[in-house]
């Protein structure tokens, strides 16, 4: 077995064995520990794989391709370039302070085991180069994510949680549509049915076939991102989810679509991306615009912090599709900074809820007044937030604005208000909850020592990322230099004589 073998295998082992460990309900500790042990494991066999990793190569490493399902052409193809492996340590490091932060759970043994799985499922997305695989993963995320919304929500969780279920499922459905339909047309060009990725880079399409597919598969990538205007579900289940899951959904299952975007749809059908890239560059703008919109009228934080996600990710596809690699290595890296910076702000959340009862800003003031470290490490996070030169939000979306300048000029001006917007209702709602005075009147105490060491590692990496990001760019510049040099090679699909029907009814040679 490989590294990538035992990512994935590691945590879905561990959700196996927490039904098995019988404990009485006042040493529930024990499911908690064994939980953050299975984490920091994960977190070990990722660093062995940073390690190991050779940069400056552009291609996959640590691959493993074995059989599995060799009637259909299924592959248990593994693979890691710079853009996996920067994402699956993220994961890996978030996934270890989720499970620290779990907090006030009775049944502990579903909600860590539902959490290893997700990991699992987290990393498998990351690493796979089989189609059939990534998909797996990709809809094995739902199920564990479904039930610690549902499960151990907040009141009304259980409508947020089918609602993020239905949204995403259907999306999905039209992913496996375009998968199956992809590899039938390679079956019919080369006589060989297969999933694998690398493979079906290099199958022909005619126009509307690239368009059709490249629509289907970006559906479910958009559902899951969340790009405008197909977020509708994230405002509901940000708010009602548990915090520790609510850091993964944000800090991590966002991801899976963004990377799916720029893995499979640059990859697959880079024609049709860069034909489409003014459709995408529009979503994308208008996504931060809207997210910076009614952030600024929010008065529940949980929600403010959902839509200031939604328009933050507008900013990571804005860099997929400038077709630049600065763009593109902006957004990779905003991946890993929005990531970082979310979990933080959740988990700070999740001690002002414990603290007060409420995230309604219109019942919250005057913090800062008992709680200054809680005020002090809050304003890091917001200013980190807000793109603050010295943080790790300045760099990503410094190298997109850049990069999109270059390429598509107007939709960069245009984001830029997004910025601007971005610092406003975020001071204004800083103001509101830690200076302004209560509209009751609240004890709120400040930080205890095991609630600063859980959110330090993320403070500790938002002023390291902003200071000193470059060992991440080095990893992955030369997978965005090759994915953007590969884009603009491609014709555009105008110009590919096959069409539809003729791709799907080619004769095997």
């Amino acid at each position: 077995m490989t590294l990538l073998d035992w990512l994935v295998a590691l945590p879905a082992i561990g959700a196996l064995a927490v039904p098995l460990i019988a404990v009485p309900r006042e040493q529930a500790w024990v499911v908690r520990a064994f939980g953050v042990v299975m984490a920091v494991v994960e977190l070990g066999v990722s660093v062995l794989l940073v390690l190991r990793f050779h940069v400056g190569r552009p291609g996959f490493q640590d691959t493993q391709n074995l059989h599995w399902i060799g009637i259909f052409g299924v592959h248990w193809y593994l693979g890691a370039d710079g853009i996996s492996l920067v994402l699956v340590l993220m994961t890996a490091v978030l996934f270890v302070i989720a499970m620290a932060a779990i907090r006030g759970v009775e049944d502990l043994r579903s909600y860590v085991g539902w959490m290893l799985l997700l990991e699992a499922a987290c990393m498998g997305s990351f690493v796979s180069l089989d189609l059939l695989l990534f998909f797996i993963f990709f809809e094995l995320s739902l199920v564990p994510a479904y039930f610690l919304i549902a499960d151990f929500g907040f009141v009304g969780s259980g409508r947020a949680a089918v609602k993020f279920f239905v949204y995403t499922f259907a999306g999905s459905a039209l992913l496996l549509v375009g998968i199956i339909t992809l590899v039938v047309a390679h079956d019919h060009q080369t006589g060989q049915l297969t999933f694998a990725f690398p493979a079906l880079e290099h199958t022909r399409l005619g126009a509307t076939s690239a368009l059709l597919l490249f629509l289907a598969f970006t559906a479910a990538f958009a559902v899951k991102t969340p790009v405008f205007p197909f977020h509708t579900w994230s405002p509901d289940t940000y708010q009602k989810a548990p915090i520790a899951a609510v850091v993964i959904v944000a800090g991590v299952m966002a991801k899976l679509g963004s990377y799916g975007i720029l893995r499979f749809d640059l990859g697959l059908f880079p024609g049709t991306s860069r034909q489409l890239a003014w459709l995408m560059l529009t979503l994308a703008v208008a996504g931060i615009l809207w997210g910076a919109i009614v952030a600024a009228g929010e008065r529940h934080l949980g929600r403010l912090v959902a839509y200031s996600s939604l328009s933050h990710m507008g900013f990571i596809v804005l860099g997929i599709f400038a077709f630049s690699t600065e763009g593109l290595s902006g957004s990779v890296l905003q991946m890993v900074n929005h990531g970082i910076y979310t979990a933080a702000m959740f988990l700070l959340l999740g001690m002002i809820y414990d603290r007060s009862g409420t995230l309604d800003m219109q019942r919250l003031g005057g913090i800062q007044r008992t709680a200054p470290v809680l005020a002090a490490i809050f304003t890091v996070v917001i200013m980190a937030q807000a793109g603050l030169p010295g943080l790790n939000g300045f760099v990503g979306e410094f190298l997109i604005l850049v990069g999109t300048f270059v390429t598509h000029r107007w939709w960069a001006v245009v984001a830029v208000a997004g910025i601007v917007g971005s610092a406003a209702y975020l001071l204004w709602a800083y103001q509101r909850v830690f200076h302004r005075s209560p509209a009751e009147a609240r004890s709120v105490p400040d930080l205890r020592w095991g609630e600063v060491a859980l959110v330090a590692p993320l403070i500790a990496l938002i002023v390291v990322l902003g200071v000193y990001p470059r060992p991440l760019l080095s990893a992955i510049n030369p997978s965005t230099s090759a994915i953007v040099a590969q884009a603009r090679r491609a014709p555009l699909p105008s110009s590919t004589p096959t069409s539809t029907l003729s791709t799907l009814a080619e004769v095997r040679p």
